[in-house]
């Protein structure tokens, strides 16, 4: 339940001294409440933000009741602010920074670097390379978008193997100046003509039968080039046309991760014979509150069936869906084992563009050759033991930055049961994925409810810490994801 302002607030100030008067800010975006402790509004709502917890939650007052907001779906009244501060505001310097961040992003997608990351992974190029093979003859004289072609080699091999009538090979990055002297090289300029510029400004000759992309990013949709691939379909895709690939889905598996936990945590028990098991919090902090990305899931380590949590059909689906994205899971554990935490990936199909054939299939997962992407790690707070038969069941939610748009947050909440006497664990854990400059970074928060069995602890001066639900705020970390 909603805490009533003046308790929650009061709660909030123990142990405290808040001076401060609250500020108004208003919501950038809908934001639903995944929890009791949270508080839901509309774009345009007045909050009243009584205390910044941290930088990505603060504690908030909208229609008499309190809750947890996430920063980022915040303004503030910049006129108001300054009027009470007894200044003009000064608009001579207003920012323009670019909430797609495309400088940064097409810059790093113009590097050799990247490209070749890319082109070694023979999973991922051999199957889109099958997908045109198989389908050949209703390729034949047909024209097909590459959209994001990089380095052109899907362009090339629907050239080469497929004879379409043409195919336009669409990049945003400064590769595509490299792009056009391999089209030439490889005898395909007849064929390939390449195009240079973000698909949203795109001009072409006309409509197009095929729209292949390779558009997937770390948890399916990290970087969000997916709204790029859905625009140009929407606009130069011909009624009854082919989307490559035509669905996808985000698969989920709670996982043992023991190598990485013994690594990270076992090693400041008696390093050199001296014992630094005072940095464990330390380490637990900054190690565990972000996702592994490129992280390998050995199979053994499953604790249970992974299961597919969110699907994607690409002919259907809209730019506004991708705003917010919600799936379910319920796993029976099927051998006893430690719960580190929670791994994901992703498969994409291919359909046929003949009736009755096999539909083609990448799969990112540990049961499959390994690809660049690898997996991404979710660790919890702390181990869990499992016993076989046991449940892991919640949600997963995959909610988009309505500023930083290829931005997302993903929200898991779990939760345990057992049909013996044994309690239950539950626990939700927020990741904020982002993108900065060349970085990579993640904001992680973990909503934990009381436990022995989950091995956690409630924080002091947090205005839920006396009822079962709790709050616990970790630390933002920069990483290189290549």
């Amino acid at each position: 339940m909603f805490k009533k302002v003046d308790d929650s607030i009061r709660m909030h100030q123990e142990d405290e001294d808040y001076t401060n008067p609250p500020e108004e800010f208003i919501g950038l975006s809908d934001f639903t409440s995944c929890g009791s402790d949270q508080l839901s509004f509309r774009a345009g709502d007045r909050l009243l933000v009584h205390t910044k917890t941290s930088a990505d939650w603060w504690w908030a007052e909208l229609g008499g009741l309190c809750g947890y907001v996430p920063s980022s779906y915040l303004k503030q009244d910049v006129e108001d602010s300054y009027l009470k501060q007894g200044v003009e505001e000064d608009t001579s310097e207003e920012t323009s920074e670019d909430p797609w961040q495309d400088e940064e992003y097409f810059g790093s997608y113009g590097t050799l670097r990247l490209q070749l990351e890319m082109l070694s992974d023979r999973a991922r190029t051999e199957t889109y390379r099958q997908v045109i093979l198989t389908n050949s003859a209703p390729l034949r004289g047909k024209v097909v978008m590459d959209l994001g072609c990089g380095t052109g080699v899907i362009s090339l091999f629907c050239a080469r193997l497929a004879q379409p009538k043409a195919v336009y090979a669409v990049e945003a990055s400064s590769i595509a100046e490299h792009t056009e002297t391999l089209v030439r090289q490889n005898g395909c300029e007849e064929v390939v003509t390449v195009f240079q510029g973000r698909a949203e400004e795109l001009e072409l000759p006309g409509t197009v039968d095929i729209l292949i992309s390779e558009w997937m990013g770390n948890c399916l949709l990290f970087e969000f080039m997916v709204e790029s691939v859905l625009q140009a379909r929407d606009r130069w895709l011909r009624e009854g046309g082919m989307m490559w690939p035509s669905g996808a889905s985000l698969c989920l598996v709670p996982c043992q991760a023991l190598d990485y936990y013994t690594e990270r945590m076992g090693f400041w028990e008696q390093p050199y014979g001296l014992d630094f098991t005072a940095l464990q919090s330390l380490a637990q902090s900054e190690f565990f509150s972000r996702p592994r990305f490129s992280h390998l899931l050995q199979p053994e380590d499953c604790l249970a069936t992974p299961c597919d949590v969110i699907t994607l059909d690409m002919l259907t689906l809209h730019v506004t869906d991708l705003e917010k994205l919600r799936g379910q899971f319920t796993f029976i554990v099927e051998k006893a084992g430690t719960f580190h935490g929670f791994t994901s990936w992703f498969r994409v199909q291919f359909q046929s563009l003949e009736r009755d054939k096999t539909t083609l299939e990448l799969d990112t997962g540990p049961y499959s050759e390994p690809t660049h992407w690898k997996q991404t790690l979710f660790m919890l707070d702390g181990p869990i033991s499992l016993l076989g038969g046991e449940t892991v069941s919640g949600i997963i939610l995959l909610h988009r930055n309505p500023v930083w748009r290829r931005h997302m947050t993903v929200t898991i909440q779990w939760r345990i049961s057992s049909t013996e006497e044994t309690g239950n664990c539950m626990a939700s854990i927020l990741y904020l994925l982002g993108v900065n400059c060349n970085y990579h970074y993640l904001k992680c928060s973990l909503i934990p409810i009381s436990d022995r069995r989950c091995g956690m602890l409630p924080v002091k001066n947090d205005p839920l810490s006396n009822s079962p639900l709790f709050t616990t705020y970790l630390q933002v970390y920069p990483f290189y994801t290549y």
